[in-house]
């Protein structure tokens, strides 16, 4: 096997933050540290950081962002034991130290014409669009009141609460059902990988705006593995020209991770070069300052 070299993280750090399971319990957001990049270590003896009190009151897929002036977390309001066609909403956060998370809102995505019949509003994401100066937040959505497959959602917010009428961003052209859209700009141009929910494996496509459109390789999965995966998340290591894509191996348990300095041509890291051995499930990551890791650390600990 041919395995990608690690490459040295440059300053800063990472945080991993990622729910357990499918138990109500673990659809909780849990946090992880790691110093390199590669070997992560679970804070709160990986028990939840935050209990969700609204809505579902479980919550799945959740995504970190670094806002203007806080930080924000975003997840899927779902209960999974209430069935996979049972939500239509999304749940927030804001913070502005890491520790202390507050503004839980809810928003139903019912309350618009096009998402009216949604029975699958999954993994919202999020990155900040500088031409509009707003947060450009995507997503996986199923309408029931359509034939349409699976496939990735856009909507605009300024605060999380408040969100315009949802627009479709992607869906492929085989058919199929598109789910776990992760965007990272590189060079002026914007990836996206995605899950193709039929083979389970990620897929990956390139536009040069964010709202698209995003075209596809006649080849375009990335995976350089043949086990079902899902919950891409893709992360630069910082100061280099490395990124890495982890992959939540969901059937058989774990973690995969791949890495890419092109964004096009990815090679696998050697399972002992890297370590999230605690169980997450998908997840996000956000670089963090020495003084934001030392802080989780000392409140939290390992």
């Amino acid at each position: 096997m041919n395995y990608a070299t690690p490459a040295v993280s440059k300053g800063g750090n990472y945080l991993f933050c990622y729910f357990l399971g499918n138990r109500p319990y673990e659809e909780r957001v849990c946090f992880a540290l790691s110093k390199d990049g590669y070997h992560f270590t679970p804070l709160n003896g990986n028990q939840p950081l935050i209990k969700q009190s609204l809505g579902t009151k479980c919550c799945r897929d959740p995504f970190i962002i670094r806002g203007k002036d806080c930080f924000y977390i975003i997840a899927t309001d779902m209960k999974s034991d209430d069935g996979w066609c049972s939500n239509h909403g999304i749940v927030t956060w804001k913070s502005v130290d890491l520790v202390h998370w507050t503004d839980e809102t809810v928003v139903d995505f019912h309350m618009f014409d096009v998402t009216k019949t949604a029975d699958k509003i999954w993994a919202p994401q999020a990155l900040y669009d500088k031409t509009k100066d707003s947060y450009f937040v995507y997503f996986s959505v199923n309408n029931t009141d359509d034939d349409k497959p699976l496939s990735i959602w856009f909507s605009y917010t300024d605060d999380f609460k408040h969100f315009t009428e949802p627009e479709e961003l992607f869906s492929p052209s085989n058919g199929l059902d598109a789910i776990d859209a992760d965007i990272v700009e590189k060079d002026g141009k914007f990836y996206m990988c995605y899950k193709d929910e039929c083979v389970k494996t990620v897929c990956e496509v390139v536009a040069d705006k964010i709202t698209g459109p995003y075209r596809e390789f006649e080849n375009n999965a990335v995976t350089c593995t043949d086990k079902h995966v899902e919950g891409n998340c893709m992360y630069n290591i910082l100061g280099t020209n490395s990124f890495v894509m982890i992959m939540d191996l969901y059937v058989d348990g774990g973690y995969y991770m791949q890495q890419t300095e092109d964004m096009l041509h990815f090679k696998p890291v050697n399972p002992d070069d890297f370590s999230m051995d605690f169980h997450p499930r998908h997840g996000s990551m956000l670089h963090i300052t020495d003084d934001e890791y030392n802080r989780l650390l000392q409140l939290f600990g390992f």
